[in-house]
């Protein structure tokens, strides 16, 4: 299976159309259609169902284009890093994480090195703890942030210096509003969005313990859209604390008492090498935290 036919076929799915995606590859129909056909006799299966004007990816073929994406985008991340290598002067950083204000300080660390090496580009992957380390297992991600308690001792770790707050997200003229902070009583009588991944193990364990008393009405994958949803009152959106600026807003954030935290960590695979780039962020890292 050679990289250059991986392409045209991603190519071919994305367009849809035979003639379209041999016209984008600077390649001859029948040249395409050959490749595709050998692909297909190389897997055992067929990856295309075809009609007069369109190819649509069958049920395998959904799941070599997944495959394909993250080949190629290896692929590419081995380039860099090998480009990098010669004359260093920047790379890429590829980081997965939750949402979460600690997040701060990997920007500091970023920009430090950015101002050492100009060319240094980050690439930010926004998912919950399975996505990430997914995606961190297969070499696609340098490190993953992790937030609550969770098991990483399958990876190298560090510690940051930061705990997320747990909290109700919720309109001034709401009856909350007036108090103070919000209890998980009160938690159990309210129309709550919560984030997509739910109870996943992300959620601290005080929270899962209620998760059957819950109304939950819906769910987002990122907070600022569900602030919209909070602002026409339809409901309070449970989530970390400093993710939506509340000032001059008709919003606003209740922490839970007693107060419920998440630590933050930032882990990377102990099976492969960092890239150079990867390496020096780390330094930066352990400068800032023992600052």
């Amino acid at each position: 299976m050679e990289i250059r036919v991986l392409k045209h076929f991603v190519e071919m799915a994305n367009q849809q159309n035979m003639t379209k995606a041999a016209k984008k590859l600077h390649l001859t129909q029948p040249t395409l259609s050959k490749q595709l056909k050998d692909l297909e006799s190389e897997l055992g299966q067929k990856l295309f169902n075809r009609s007069n004007h369109s190819i649509n990816l069958t049920p395998e073929g959904k799941i070599l284009y997944k495959r394909a994406l993250d080949i190629l985008e290896i692929v590419q991340k081995t380039k860099t890093e090998f480009q990098a290598m010669s004359a260093f002067n920047g790379g890429d950083l590829y980081i997965g994480c939750a949402e979460s204000y600690g997040i701060t300080i990997i920007a500091k660390a970023v920009k430090v090195l950015k101002q050492k090496y100009p060319n240094i580009k980050f690439h930010i992957y926004s998912g919950n703890f399975q996505t990430v380390v997914e995606r961190l297992n297969n070499g696609l991600l340098d490190f993953a942030v992790t937030v609550q308690s969770l098991d990483t001792s399958s990876f190298n770790s560090l510690s940051l210096p930061y705990l997320d707050t747990w909290g109700l997200l919720m309109r001034r003229d709401s009856p909350l509003a007036a108090k103070n902070n919000v209890s998980i009583a009160d938690i159990s009588k309210l129309p709550l969005i919560i984030s997509r991944q739910g109870f996943s193990d992300e959620m601290p364990n005080d929270l899962k313990s209620i998760q059957a008393h819950l109304n939950i009405v819906g769910t987002y994958d990122l907070l600022y859209n569900a602030s919209l949803f909070v602002k026409e009152g339809l409901g309070y959106a449970l989530c970390f604390k400093h993710l939506v600026n509340t000032n001059a807003s008709e919003l606003i954030f209740k922490e839970i008492t007693p107060t419920i935290s998440s630590p933050m960590k930032i882990i990377w695979s102990r099976n492969q090498t960092l890239s150079k780039t990867a390496t020096l962020l780390l330094t930066e890292l352990k400068k800032l935290i023992s600052s």
